[in-house]
């Protein structure tokens, strides 16, 4: 075989290999392309889902209120009557040594926790004749729930409540079942169901629940609370008036875990 016999063939050779390399990658292509798409699939199915139950969840969690009955907190026992001025309810006896306020909205979560935290020991100062509390209702998460309105809806019937004689019982069962924020709240219909609950029947009650007897006053009130200097503090968004706030002879109360004991016991 001659030398130019042996270059064509060696030519042929790689050109064969040469085809049989561009066929292997095709096919592996083919192949990868394959997998990619069902892995492109598989992914979109899985967010789909994901959204679709985190949708599903958001509207059930939503609106878990709607058809239910408050539960109705335990009566809390107290020689002391109850007694509005204005927008503001005052509980315990009018001439215990110490007094607070406290501002709180009926859909703000920390306020919730307040309660929980402390609601049991505020109690037990005010049967103990010690404490005297000056409670303010604020409406400042209006439009923090869905539809928007509860903050508002539920600070109006605490008051008349309160005209009934009955607040303290209708504060403690909105704190203990309190709504999410950002959900839906309850309605004047479980409002008024609460009432009842309570052994509030009056018209008076139910038609206040109706018309938004005290909402403007409260809007008014709220609005002369959020802008006192008094009562303005720092957070993450700079200073500025947040519930729950309390207050003792003027002067804002650190939160700690012993304050109640210290105003009481004159230490403050």
């Amino acid at each position: 075989m001659g030398g130019a016999e042996r270059s064509a063939r060696k030519r042929r050779q790689q050109q064969q290999q040469q085809g049989k390399n561009v066929v292997a990658q095709a096919r592996g292509t083919a192949g990868m392309s394959g997998k990619r798409v069902g892995l492109i699939v598989g992914v979109v199915v899985v967010v789909i889902a994901v959204v679709v139950g985190g949708v599903l969840w958001t509207n059930a969690s939503k609106n878990e209120t709607v058809g239910e009955t408050i539960p109705v907190a335990q009566p809390a026992e107290s020689k002391y009557p109850e007694k509005r001025e204005g927008v503001v309810v005052e509980t315990g006896d009018p001439d215990a040594p110490v007094t607070i306020d406290v501002y709180a909205d009926f859909l703000c979560p920390a306020c919730g926790s307040f309660y929980e935290r402390f609601g049991e020991q505020i109690q037990k100062k005010v049967n103990d004749g010690s404490l005297l509390v000056r409670t303010h209702p604020v409406p400042m998460l209006v439009e923090a729930s869905d539809p928007p309105g509860y903050s508002l809806d539920a600070a109006n019937a605490s008051l008349l409540a309160a005209d009934e004689g009955k607040f303290t019982e209708f504060h403690d069962s909105l704190f203990q079942n309190q709504p999410a924020e950002g959900g839906r709240g309850y309605s004047d219909d479980q409002l008024i169901r609460l009432g009842s609950d309570l052994d509030i029947d009056t018209q008076a009650f139910i038609e206040g629940i109706r018309n938004g007897k005290y909402e403007d006053e409260l809007k008014s009130e709220f609005n002369k609370t959020a802008s006192n200097p008094d009562l303005m503090q720092e957070g993450p968004r700079g200073k500025g008036f947040s519930t729950p706030t309390v207050t003792h002879q003027g002067e804002i109360v650190q939160l700690t875990d012993n304050w109640l004991d210290q105003l009481t016991s004159g230490n403050s």
